[in-house]
């Protein structure tokens, strides 16, 4: 690669970096992932299931211990506490998953993402709140939702463009995987 093309890539990457440090949680709300499921509103089945919003490609799903499940049930607390509905605990629910596996995390050393820690691997540096408060659920979660609020039409978009509109990640369709699961948690918890 010549100087001035290497330069001009670095140059363009730092500005990246600066702004996403700079800007703090929401730091772009640019639209980069091509989505292909119509924006329909979840609903509830009469089963009493959260039927997903248009889910997006193959699911995942992990069993959950009880430190997992606590946090499913800290989420969806959370969730009610700011006065957000079921979609909202889907949206961060499947965040959750792929980003921590419902674990929440401390620092992990040279296998973290900078100093990504908690539910939701949010970095102290780009203003998400203290190591301590990331890693508290409850704070960590209303940062997140915090975060959603402000996205413009949020409920009607596909959840991983929500969640990547969010948390800015280098993956950002590896939310969508998580989808169905998360609707079931939800399910399952929401009323208990």
């Amino acid at each position: 690669m010549n100087s001035m093309l290497r330069k001009s890539v670095l140059g363009i990457a730092g500005l990246a970096f600066t702004g996403g440090v700079f800007a703090g949680p929401v730091a772009a709300f640019a639209d980069t992932t091509p989505t292909t499921a119509a924006p329909v509103a979840a609903v509830q089945a009469d089963s009493g299931k959260l039927i997903p919003h248009g889910v997006q490609g193959a699911q995942s799903r992990i069993d959950l211990n009880g430190e997992q499940t606590a946090n499913v049930k800290a989420i969806i607390a959370a969730t009610k506490k700011t006065g957000m509905d079921e979609r909202a605990a889907v949206v961060a629910i499947a965040t959750s998953l792929q980003e921590s596996k419902l674990e929440n995390l401390g620092h992990l050393g040279d296998r973290n993402d900078h100093d990504s820690q908690g539910l939701f691997q949010q970095r102290p540096s780009s203003g998400w709140g203290t190591v301590e408060q990331i890693t508290d659920p409850e704070y960590s979660t209303t940062a997140f939702l915090k975060g959603l609020k402000q996205v413009d039409g949020w409920k009607d978009m596909p959840l991983t463009k929500a969640a990547q509109t969010v948390q800015v990640s280098a993956y950002p369709d590896h939310y969508a995987q998580w989808e169905q699961q998360a609707a079931d948690l939800v399910a399952q918890n929401w009323n208990s």
